[in-house]
């Protein structure tokens, strides 16, 4: 299936009462109770100061995101150093703004990230915070990060890594589509004029260590005009490389955590040979060479989700992603596999703060690891709960994340009852017998019985019911 994204937006009136069920059904707050806004409007009005934190404002910091973000997590500046790189990553230090034990840390932990739709964001901290004080807006303020500059070589390998508390300022907020334009012009920020050589440099160090990425397009709800409508969109090269410096400073704070024997990991079990095997037959079925010699990891990345076979093979690959969680520790390394298999390296969740209740965790452990200072009570004693607190979230933003794409879809389809569109079938269910077929034109995907067929085959399919209150989209093979 491909990935989620939800940009944001109002919500529709006609799929107002499915998002309401959706929320009881699902347990989500509607709002925040009255002391914890009270305590983030404080922060907002107030002038807190923070004497930890180093000056670091000389340092022409960029934020690169969706165009609508206003929960801004990472700053980032690029730098030649030598023949290789400095990269100095810059991210919200919320432990600077929350006091352990206040309202506003118990509600961040009972409710442990973000949920995402247009209109019906379920927040994990208040606004004053997540897009005010706490957010690295460009808007000449000067606000408190954990500072992590990395030196890479010429092929861009880390040689060293420092980690402080420091205070800087944002000069622009940039998203992905004016990177892009501004890169192809050759009129690129200063600051991220040097992204693309050093994305494409750790893109290629994660294929030599046999990583995996798959490459599925997101299937993405965009609001305008009073609704909403939904697309299939391939990311840009440079989304890839921003979160090729996310996912560098992820693993450096990792290899703090393990050589310390304190931390929480995000793992990823590996794929087993049996589910290789498995893929390795449904390429063979479908009849997607798989050269002999070539690794599962490099098979994975050279899939093209526009041939409707390989989309079917790629969509069969999320089995082999599956068993991803937390495990934490505090007395030494604990036994067993704590590596992430689509990263081929041990890796944690650090650079989202804002959006993540465990990422706030992560950086005070890595900030006092590497100025040798000692890990806080508020956090060492956290850290037994944390895994299941994020699987427990994690769990509920998936529901509420395909909920809101069936209305979504609903919503796309309510107008054409009746139509019959082209598909391809990605996937079918063992046990149901079910298929998932992907509709380009609208971007929905439908469920309904295979009847023989096998994934990578196309048909059509009819809509024969939309309900927009449950978000169910009835859908048959016309004769």
């Amino acid at each position: 299936m491909p990935r989620r994204a939800i940009r944001l937006g109002e919500v529709p009136s006609e799929v107002a009462e499915g998002i309401q069920r959706l929320r009881h059904r699902l347990e989500l707050p509607s709002g925040f109770p009255v002391e914890v806004l009270e305590e983030a409007a404080s922060l907002r009005d107030g002038t807190p100061s923070f004497p930890r934190h180093e000056d670091r404002t000389d340092i022409e910091f960029v934020t690169v995101d969706p165009a609508t973000s206003k929960d801004l997590d990472q700053a980032v500046c690029i730098e030649r150093s030598g023949s290789g790189y400095r990269v100095h990553y810059a991210i919200a230090d919320v432990a600077a703004w929350i006091t352990p034990g206040s309202a506003l840390d118990k509600e961040a932990r009972l409710r442990g990230e973000t949920l995402y739709a247009p209109g019906a964001r379920v927040p994990l901290h208040p606004s004053d915070l997540s897009e005010d004080a706490g957010s690295l807006l460009a808007d000449g303020r000067a606000r408190p990060v954990i500072l992590w500059t990395h030196e890479l070589d010429a092929d861009a390998v880390a040689t060293a890594v420092t980690v402080s508390r420091a205070m800087v300022r944002s000069r622009a907020k940039l998203s992905y589509e004016e990177v892009a334009r501004d890169l192809e012009r050759g009129q690129a920020h200063p600051s991220i004029a040097l992204l693309p050589r050093v994305g494409e440099r750790r893109l290629r160090l994660e294929q030599a260590r046999g990583g995996v990425s798959l490459n599925l397009p997101d299937q993405e709800i965009v609001a305008e005009n009073g609704t909403w409508r939904t697309e299939f969109r391939t990311l840009l090269p440079v989304e890839d490389f921003n979160a090729q410096i996310s996912l560098m400073t992820g693993m450096a704070a990792a290899q703090l955590m393990v050589q310390a024997g304190v931390g929480v990991l995000r793992t990823l079990p590996e794929a087993g040979e049996r589910d290789i095997s498995r893929l390795r037959w449904t390429a063979r079925t479908l009849r997607v060479p798989w050269p002999k010699g070539m690794s599962y990891p490099e098979f994975v990345r050279n899939l093209d989700p526009a041939d409707p076979r390989q989309l079917a093979v790629l969509v069969r690959c999320t089995s082999l992603f599956r068993g991803a969680g937390y495990v934490s520790f505090h007395e030494g390394r604990p036994e067993g596999d704590l590596g992430h298999a689509a990263l081929a390296t041990e890796y944690t969740h650090v650079t989202a703060p804002l959006r993540r209740l465990v990422d706030r965790f992560t950086s005070e452990i890595s900030v006092c690891l590497a100025q040798g200072e000692e890990i806080p009570d508020w956090v060492t004693q956290a850290l037994p709960e944390l895994p299941e607190v994020m699987s427990v979230s994690g769990r509920r933003a998936r529901a509420w994340e395909r909920g809101v794409v069936d209305l979504a879809e609903a919503l796309v389809l309510r107008s054409r009852v009746g139509e019959a569109f082209d598909a391809v079938l990605t996937d079918v269910s063992p046990r149901t017998g079910l298929g998932t077929f992907q509709i380009a034109d609208p971007a929905v995907e439908a469920r309904l019985p295979a009847e023989g067929r096998k994934p990578g085959s196309t048909l059509r399919v009819r809509v024969d019911e939309v309900d927009l209150v449950e978000g169910t989209v009835r859908f048959s093979h016309p004769q």
